[in-house]
């Protein structure tokens, strides 16, 4: 067993473990405390706690690992290998007792991912997946979709608040006349999940932090989807734009939102 392999298997057991615990502050939101850390960007006690247990379990299992998470400041490590970690993605839905939230743990090898692990803790589902090994869904190997068309399924489709959002309604309107209907949870980790499980055709975004997607991004890979690949250099702390979807509708996907997301006019082969 490689290096990478031994990662997922922790990473897969510390979301699941993860997800147990942020079950029992889900089970009591009324006495949660609830912070906003900016427009529709909502911070619980619950994520805190729930991102300060995975850094624990990292420190005493890879002591020497970087850390990157959502709530906390970086520990940088020595051994080129970084956990990035979103403790409670899908925060707004967490807060207003929404199930549709998950625990999102991946490894980074000199900024490019190399293990991934998202749970979701509602349903019991765990997508987890090695460069170069796969993509599971609870012990069974995934596939993304095998649509061709933007009609042949849905679209997820975010936004972040960090970027300028006016184009999004247009998007929303040009798949629309395209034939397409879209998708949101407001969970992009899940969305970027359901994408390699098939679900969805495709996810887009036009900036996501790196704790919220470079697992789904592997895992879509993994899964033989396509996606634009992120920057190493950069991805961990200015995170990167989001287009992934199954093989044979990627184009369509990436046309549907080269222009407004200042891509180039075709996309990476």
């Amino acid at each position: 067993m490689n290096s990478h392999s031994e990662r997922l298997i922790f990473a897969r057991d510390l979301s699941e473990r993860a997800g147990k615990l942020g079950m029992e502050f889900f089970r009591r939101l009324d006495s949660l405390t609830i912070e906003a850390k900016g427009h529709q960007d909502l911070v619980s006690e619950a994520d805190r706690e729930v991102e300060l247990f995975v850094r624990r379990e990292l420190a005493k299992a890879y002591p020497d690992d970087g850390i990157v998470g959502e709530e906390h400041a970086p520990k940088t490590g020595t051994t080129g290998y970084d956990w990035v970690i979103d403790p409670i993605d899908g925060t707004a839905n967490f807060v207003r007792g929404i199930p549709a939230w998950c625990v999102a743990i991946a490894c980074a090898k000199e900024g490019v991912t190399v293990t991934a692990a998202i749970h979701e803790p509602s349903t019991g589902e765990t997508f987890y997946g090695e460069k170069g090994g796969g993509a599971w869904l609870n012990g069974k190997p995934i596939r993304t979709t095998k649509s061709k068309s933007l009609g042949d399924g849905s679209l997820g489709i975010g936004f972040s608040s960090r970027r300028e959002t006016s184009a999004v309604p247009l998007l929303i309107a040009d798949l629309l006349k395209k034939g397409g209907v879209f998708y949101r949870n407001a969970s992009g980790a899940l969305c970027l999940a359901y994408v390699a499980a098939g679900r969805l055709i495709g996810y887009i975004e036009n900036n996501m932090n790196a704790w919220d997607c470079i697992a789904g991004l592997l895992l879509i890979e993994e899964a033989g989807g396509r996606i634009v690949t992120p920057d190493p250099k950069t991805v961990l702390k200015e995170g990167t734009v989001i287009v992934a979807g199954g093989a044979d509708v990627y184009d369509d996907i990436y046309a549907l939102c080269a222009k407004t997301f200042g891509l180039p006019e075709k996309p990476a082969s």
